[in-house]
């Protein structure tokens, strides 16, 4: 039987024993043992629910969606496996893919994991050098692409290309390569799916470049135990049906997307739709109508900045209307929660949830049972807003080198500030300056021929360092706190972790992103970059010229109206941690420019290397 386990917490503050209870398994899921592998359970789904819906993709010739079940994505899978087998790998090596989410992403890797090798996910947005890296530094012999834009953008590193025993394109390309495979043409009608697999629990199963913020990529080493594992514990942590359906868009290059959004579904019998592309998600989620939605906070920081934004333009009423439905929404929570009494004024809020919360689930599909939220912190107000109008969010947290969850917030019991406890059959505790250090079976084999890194991320005890600092509350419940190596230290000697300040300053309308900076200095300032038509909006209120947005970014007038629009962001924080100045940027910060890995992290040594002229000026005369 499957594990139920509670979390361990080794340190003095310990979980109750009441605490709160595991979800059980969706009643088809597979049972998971430490014997089990990723290929392993992909075979028992198709035979448990062979013809029950598991993806679904848009297609551009009708227009319309298409529905897979397993067993079609079975019969692709053995055709995909006979074609990688006249290439003649052998188990342990590695293969890449370049690929936007889609279902050949999951055939493709299914079908060289169950051949024993090694996938190795590349990003799409990544520059060509850093694939050119992780290709030579991994040792791929193939690459799987989507067509002509991935080898056009792959033409810098022609070099590392033709070495390879393959690139093969899932469309035709207007130029060759003797090594150039296209699958029209290269996959056999059918394949023999085998019975059973060659794999075992322990193998490597994949290869995951972290997109690290500064220096060199590095291949974390993953098991099919390791991600299994953390699966199992996700699923014993909050309940997942066959009934439901998942829209994936982050990147199935990324870990959370890939454990939650792909081998999670496998188990649960659940099915995924992919999402055309982001411009397209409000689109795809009214037309999908998912029930769980697995996103990273600049999804939902979007939405509640064109929330505001309409609001700032609505009558008062609507306003005031608006104001009441999340004040009472969030007291309705917090009651659920068994954190707060009822009410009286809760007799009103039904009718003002379907006046306010209802429109506002219904842009998300109207169906949405949960969102988890991961890769970033959620500002609390931000995550307050959503919960108080029904859209349940679940912030969790954890790395590329745990598999990559270690903690999430439960249904009925969920701190929206913290990152919840950790999952069943995951250690955590303190360490010093309040490292959260982590151990469990879902820890990485280590860095790929890297082992003093390894030895440096993992004590010999097994102990993961996270270099992240929290908060651990009596309940189990992790909050982070700041990043070990991101703090910066003021002239005055006082200490800043950005990422506070800048999750407080997410919640500002006017923002699109922004970056603390101030090491040494006697104060803090920001570059920022606004949101499309603020610096024209904000023109207009002063009575300024609209000169365009690279002139106006220069513009001390609107330099201080920003400025001042920022302070109330941050009334909560100490006086220290408040901006003092703010240089205006007229391009956006992105992978393409070098300065957003691809996980959209900010590269802070790049930004500052790129604005340092920017930053010099802000504290000029001082």
């Amino acid at each position: 039987m499957i594990n139920t386990t509670c979390f361990h917490l080794p340190f003095s503050a310990r979980a109750s024993a009441s605490g709160p209870a595991i979800q059980p398994w969706a009643s088809n899921g597979i049972e998971i043992t430490d014997d089990s592998t990723l290929d392993g359970v992909f075979r028992i789904r198709v035979r448990r629910t062979p013809h029950a819906a598991a993806y679904l993709q848009h297609d551009p010739a009708s227009q319309s969606w298409r529905e897979f079940s397993w067993q079609d994505t079975a019969r692709e899978v053995a055709r995909w496996q006979a074609a990688l087998a006249t290439l003649n790998l052998r188990p342990g090596e590695r293969v890449a893919l370049m690929l936007g989410n889609c279902r050949e992403w999951i055939i493709f890797d299914q079908a060289a994991i169950g051949l024993g090798l090694v996938t190795v996910p590349l990003y799409t947005s990544d520059r060509a050098d850093n694939i050119d890296w992780v290709l030579n530094d991994a040792g791929c012999r193939a690459l799987l692409i989507g067509g002509q834009e991935h080898w056009d953008a792959l033409q810098p590193i022609r070099p590392t290309l033709d070495k390879l025993d393959a690139v093969i394109s899932l469309t035709q390309l207007t130029t060759g390569a003797d090594n150039l495979k296209v699958i029209d043409t290269w996959l056999p009608e059918d394949g023999a799916a085998p019975d059973k697999g060659i794999t075992h629990a322990g193998d490597l199963a994949t290869l995951v470049y972290t997109s690290g913020t500064t220096g060199r990529p590095k291949g974390v080493m993953l098991s099919h135990r390791n991600i299994l594992f953390d699966v199992k514990a996700g699923l014993q942590s909050v309940a997942v049906h066959s009934s439901d359906r998942m829209l994936s868009f982050l990147p199935l290059s990324h870990m959370l997307e890939r454990s939650i959004g792909y081998y999670l579904p496998v188990i649960a019998g659940c099915s995924v739709a992919f999402a055309r592309s982001i411009p397209q998600l409000a689109e795809d989620l009214t037309t999908v109508k998912p029930t769980i939605l697995i996103s990273v906070p600049r999804i939902f920081e979007r939405v509640h900045g064109r929330i505001h934004e309409a609001l700032a333009s609505a009558p008062p009423l609507r306003q005031k209307l608006f104001a009441r439905a999340v004040d009472l929404g969030w007291q309705a929570f917090l009651h659920r929660q068994g954190r707060a009494p009822w009410s009286p004024g809760l007799m009103i809020q039904p009718a003002l949830d379907h006046l306010v919360g209802a429109k506002i689930r219904a842009k998300l599909g109207g169906k949405m049972r949960f969102a988890i939220s991961g890769g970033a912190p959620l500002p609390a107000d931000i995550s307050r807003t959503f919960i108080a109008l029904g859209v349940d969010i679940l912030q969790g947290y954890g790395l590329t080198e745990t598999s990559p969850v270690i903690s999430v917030n439960r249904p009925e019991d969920n701190e929206p500030t913290s990152v919840g406890p950790a999952l069943p059959g995951v250690e955590v505790k303190l360490g010093e300056h309040d490292e959260l250090l982590t151990r469990s079976p879902a820890v990485m084999l280590g860095y790929w021929k890297n082992p003093e890194t390894t030895q440096a991320m993992i004590d010999t005890d097994g102990w993961l360092h996270t270099g992240d600092q929290v908060r651990i509350g009596p309940r189990g419940h992790i909050t982070i706190t700041g990043r070990l190596k991101e703090i910066l230290v003021l002239s005055t000697g006082e200490k800043v972790s950005p990422a506070d300040v800048e999750q407080s300053l997410a919640a500002c309308p006017l923002l699109e992103q922004v970056m603390v900076v101030g090491d040494g200095r006697s104060f803090l300032t920001a570059l920022v970059v606004p949101r499309p038509d603020a610096l024209a909006r904000i023109a207009r209120a002063l009575h300024l010229p609209e000169t365009g947005d690279r002139v106006l970014a220069q513009n001390p007038e609107i330099c201080r109206h920003v400025l001042e629009q920022l302070q109330p962001c941050l009334h909560d924080l100490p006086g220290y941690a408040r901006l003092a100045g703010v240089a205006l940027l007229d391009e956006a910060m992105s992978v393409e420019n070098g300065l957003l890995t691809p996980t959209l992290k900010l590269k802070r040594n790049a930004i500052l290397k790129r604005y340092q002229d920017k930053v010099d000026a802000l504290y000029a005369g001082h």
